[in-house]
C-alpha cells in the first residue's frame, strides 16, 4: 500500500502498522491544508483495512516531527482577505477531533521539534512518544494568536497553572516536562526508536491498547518530571488568575530571577494575544469536550486572522524575521472587553461541525 509518488507527506502500509510521515523535512514538516486532507484520506485508508493494526505518525528529516502550520501561506492569504485561514483550520480542527476518538492504536513519535499543529497531530493520539530531543511548544501568542489545534484542552488540563505558563509564555518543554504537563505518554530515547518502530509494525491486527503501552514502556526511561516541574509551586502561585494584569502583577511583586526572566518573555508577547489566549484556557477548564473547544478555537481563529497582530507577528518572526513586532494595542492594561468579545463570538452551527 502506498500514496504512489514520494511528496510532502507519505503514506504506506509497512507490516501491520499504517505508516503517515510528514516530508517536509526543509520545512520542519510545516502542514500544509493538502497535507491535513491527506492525512484524512490516510485515516480513512487504514481505518478501513483489517491487516493495520497500528497507525505511526512521524516526521521526515531530524530536526522534528512538525514545526506547525504553514504560517506564511496563512499570512500571504491574510494580507490578500482570502479564505486559507477558514478552510485550514476547519480541516485541521475535524481532523483533531478525530485523532482523539480514531478507532485504532495511533502512536505519535514526537522527536524533535513539535509546535502548533504539530501537537494538534500528536497530543490526541493515543500513543505520545518523545524523546531525548523532543522541544515541544505552543508559542502562538507570540503572533498574535493563541494556542490552537485542541491545545486549549490540553493546557488546561495540566497540572495545576503549568497548562497556562506554556500557553502564555510559549516556552519549550523537552520530553519529562510533556509528560508532566499530559501532552506525552512516555520518553523514549530517539536511538531506539528504530527498534520499537519494528516491533509496531509487527502487532497483530486487533492488539490491544494497553498492549501497545506496555511494548512503548519497554524502551521507555520512565522519566515524568522535567525543570519546568520542578518550579510547579511558583508557576501555580504566579499564573493562578484569571486576568493577565494580575499575572503581571504577581511576577513584578515576586521578583525574582525566574520571575523577572518570565516578565520579560510575556512582554515581548501580543497583549491581545495573551488575553484571548488566558480567556480560552479559562474557558477550556470548564469545557466537556475537546470538540466544544475547538470550535471557540475555531471561531477565534477567524478573527486572528482578520487582525492586524496576526500579521505583524508573522511579519516579524516569518517574513522581515527582525523580532521586533509592533503589537496593537501595545499594553494589556489598553485590551478591552470591546476587543475581546469578537473572538468570543458564536459561530454559525454549519461552520465546524464534527462526525
Amino acid at each position: 500500500m502506498s500514496s504512489g509518488e514520494e511528496g510532502d507527506l507519505i503514506v504506506r502500509r509497512e507490516g501491520a502498522a499504517g505508516v503517515i510521515r510528514l516530508n517536509r523535512p526543509k520545512a520542519i514538516n510545516a502542514m500544509t491544508l493538502e497535507m491535513s486532507m491527506g492525512i484524512d484520506a490516510a485515516l480513512d485508508q487504514f481505518e478501513a483495512d483489517p491487516e493495520v493494526a497500528v497507525i505511526i505518525l512521524e516526521g521526515a528529516g531530524e530536526r522534528g516531527l512538525c514545526a506547525g502550520g504553514d504560517i506564511r501561506g496563512l499570512w500571504e492569504s491574510s494580507h490578500e482577505g482570502g479564505d486559507l485561514g477558514a478552510r485550514f483550520w476547519r480541516q485541521e480542527y475535524i481532523m483533531n477531533a478525530r485523532i482523539a476518538k480514531y478507532p485504532k492504536p495511533y502512536v505519535a513519535f514526537m522527536d524533535g521539534l513539535v509546535m502548533g499543529g504539530g501537537v494538534g497531530l500528536s497530543g490526541h493520539a493515543s500513543h505520545r512518544i518523545v524523546t531525548d530531543r523532543t522541544k515541544l511548544a505552543m508559542p502562538e501568542v507570540g503572533l498574535g494568536f493563541f494556542p490552537d489545534v485542541g491545545g486549549t484542552w490540553l493546557l488546561s488540563r495540566s497540572p495545576g497553572e503549568i497548562g497556562t505558563y506554556f500557553g502564555l509564555t510559549g516556552q519549550t518543554m523537552n520530553g519529562p516536562d510533556a509528560i508532566h504537563a499530559k501532552f506525552a505518554d512516555a520518553v523514549v530515547p530517539a536511538a531506539k526508536w528504530p527498534d520499537l518502530r519494528e516491533a509496531l509494525t509487527k502487532l497483530r491486527a486487533g492488539v490491544a491498547a494497553t498492549d501497545i503501552s506496555k511494548l512503548i514502556n519497554g524502551f521507555a526511561t520512565g522519566d515524568a518530571a522535567g525543570p519546568v516541574a520542578a518550579k510547579q509551586a511558583m508557576i501555580d502561585a504566579l499564573f493562578g488568575f484569571d486576568r493577565m494584569e494580575e499575572i503581571f502583577a504577581a511576577l513584578k511583586r515576586d521578583g525574582s530571577e525566574f520571575a523577572l526572566s518570565t516578565l520579560k518573555t510575556l512582554n515581548e508577547k501580543s497583549p491581545r494575544g495573551m488575553v484571548v489566549a488566558l480567556k480560552l484556557l479559562r474557558l477550556a477548564r470548564t469545557a466537556s469536550s475537546l470538540e466544544e473547544c475547538l470550535v471557540r478555537e475555531y471561531r477565534a481563529a477567524l478573527e486572528v486572522f482578520r487582525s492586524d497582530d496576526f500579521r505583524e507577528g508573522v511579519r516579524a518572526a516569518v517574513i522581515d524575521k527582525d523580532r521586533n513586532p509592533t503589537f496593537s494595542p501595545p499594553r494589556i492594561e489598553d485590551v478591552t472587553p470591546q476587543m475581546l468579545a469578537p473572538y468570543l463570538a458564536e459561530i454559525g452551527a454549519d461552520e465546524l461541525k464534527f462526525n
